[in-house]
């Protein structure tokens, strides 16, 4: 995630006057969701956020909490990030009579510890230790470079571990810049976990890249810790979407971009989000390929090296150097008595064969299942490319008709609201064999599979006339039969949907795990 916004972590009140402001565009984010409408734009509230306006909602929040807790900003924040931002939840745990362990559990010294400890020493000055303190040694061992360092060019954190001042620069330099690490970078000691604050952080790293790369790393924490926050998955986008409640709904950033709030892939409506996953998981990962091999392949029965068989012969023999074994591709026994008269390769154990042929069975209807839905699938998504690079030719053609037909510029915009409909129904379609794979067949189902085989007809339809080079003689034909498909197709698409949503009301929908 890129931003141009520099902001003071120190310690302070984080107020707006601590923030060192670097111009950048900000756009109003009520134009993300203007050209936006879908069933569920009014019920769904969201707000578009650029990377300074993430930046203030942040140091907001800290100080909402802050007046209540009068902590250190960074204990604040690292209290907030623990309970990935549930204020709420921390309250509630803050005041359940045991901060210390709160503090601990989070990897943080309790500053009101701190606090208390700084008067003892006050007292203790005021006595008689200051003239003790003469005799305390100049120098100390650095554990890190393994010199003995002036106490004063010596820092730590709370924990008590210090090292020189060279070395704590490239440590946390280290680990920003080469790990990645920013809200987590603990104590330079071995086996301490106690975390170390903004303040220790910007105070001793002085170049310019490695604390911009760590105010980086804090944004990005704050929003992915966010459970009513996430980031634009656009590439090269840097807004973010807030809500005020979690749930399986399209926003909509400014760059365009529509996305499911809760899992963050292309707005998926009619499927859920978990066969989504279940769905992308299975079409990545190996498993259509073991379906293939249980279903066209054998294992030699000596060495187990997997066998394809390429012509009619049934006498294998395996090409493993070191196996060379004779077998029959039928049986797999071995292929040197079957030409005795007592060797019966035909009789087969009947439980055996009906095992072997309905294993083998079910991995090739398997295969052929998922191949079907997945065709479909791919067809869609490819057919989807195709309809946005559409646009391009649209509006060419728009301006031509403007030319050429004497028709004004709202007179051609029925076109590009075609290609708006084809592109829905082309996403609404692709996302149907998803839901329609795990599906089981029922009476729904097969109304379901009515409604996408009317969506899917009507869809092609309409790609077919937008295709078409519009004339003089059929302009008004045209453009009426265009208006009256895209139409037509809109409300296929809404009764596929309102089928969907009110078969998960109703809970009607049986699936296959």
């Amino acid at each position: 995630m890129e931003y141009n916004e520099m902001y003071d972590l120190s310690e302070g009140d984080g107020t707006e006057d601590e923030m060192i402001d670097i111009p950048m565009e900000v756009i109003d984010s009520n134009t993300a969701s203007s050209a936006f409408k879908d069933s569920f734009e009014e019920e769904f509230q969201y707000e578009v956020l650029s990377p300074d306006k993430v930046v203030k909602h942040m140091i907001e929040i800290i100080k909402e909490v802050n007046i209540i807790f009068q902590l250190p900003t960074t204990a604040t924040r690292l209290l907030l990030h623990h309970f990935k931002w549930d204020k709420e939840k921390l309250l509630e745990r803050y005041y359940d009579g045991n901060p210390d362990k709160l503090f601990a559990e989070a990897h943080l010294s309790n500053p009101l510890n701190k606090n208390k400890s700084q008067k003892s020493n006050i007292i203790d000055y005021h006595s008689n230790n200051y003239h003790n303190n003469i005799y305390e040694p100049q120098t100390a061992l650095c554990e890190i470079c393994l010199l003995q360092i002036p106490i004063k060019q010596m820092t730590g954190l709370d924990c008590g571990h210090k090292f020189c001042i060279s070395c704590w620069s490239e440590y946390l330099s280290t680990k920003i810049i080469h790990e990645g690490m920013g809200l987590t970078i603990s104590c330079a000691a071995h086996k301490c976990d106690t975390l170390v604050d903004d303040a220790t952080v910007m105070s001793l790293v002085k170049t310019p890249q490695v604390r911009y790369k760590y105010q980086h790393i804090i944004t990005n924490s704050f929003v992915e810790c966010n459970r009513l926050m996430r980031w634009c998955p656009s590439p090269d986008c840097q807004f973010a979407m807030k809500v005020q409640y979690v749930d399986t709904r399209p926003v909509k950033c400014i760059c365009g971009h529509v996305f499911c709030f809760n899992c963050c892939e292309n707005w998926h409506d009619p499927v859920k989000c978990n066969w989504l996953r279940r769905w992308i998981k299975k079409c990545d990962d190996d498993s259509e390929t073991s379906n293939w091999i249980a279903a066209n392949t054998k294992e030699c029965p000596k060495c187990n090296v997997t066998i394809e068989k390429d012509g009619g012969c049934n006498h294998m023999v395996c090409k493993n150097k070191s196996c060379k074994a004779d077998f029959c591709w039928v049986c797999l026994g071995p292929w040197e008595p079957h030409g005795s008269s007592w060797y019966a390769c035909n009789r087969y154990d009947e439980d055996d064969a009906r095992r072997a042929r309905d294993s083998q069975e079910k991995s090739r209807a398997a295969l052929q299942r998922y191949l079907f839905y997945c065709n479909r699938y791919m067809n869609h998504m490819q057919s989807l490319k195709f309809e946005h690079k559409l646009y391009c030719a649209i509006q060419s053609k728009m301006e031509e008709m403007q030319q050429t037909l004497n028709m004004s510029w709202i007179e051609v915009q029925f076109l590009k609201k075609a290609v708006d409909v084809l592109c829905q129904c082309r996403q609404t379609l692709m996302y149907t064999y998803v839901f329609a794979y795990y599906l089981k067949r029922n009476n729904q189902s097969l109304i379901f599979e009515e409604n996408q085989k009317d969506l899917e007809s009507a869809t092609e339809k309409l790609s077919e006339y937008l295709e078409r080079n519009i004339t003089q003689e059929d302009q008004a034909e045209i453009k009426q039969k265009v208006q009256d498909k895209y139409r037509y197709c809109e409300g296929r698409r809404k009764v596929l949907l309102q089928h969907v949503h009110e078969g998960y009301e109703k809970d009607l929908w049986d699936y296959n795990e």
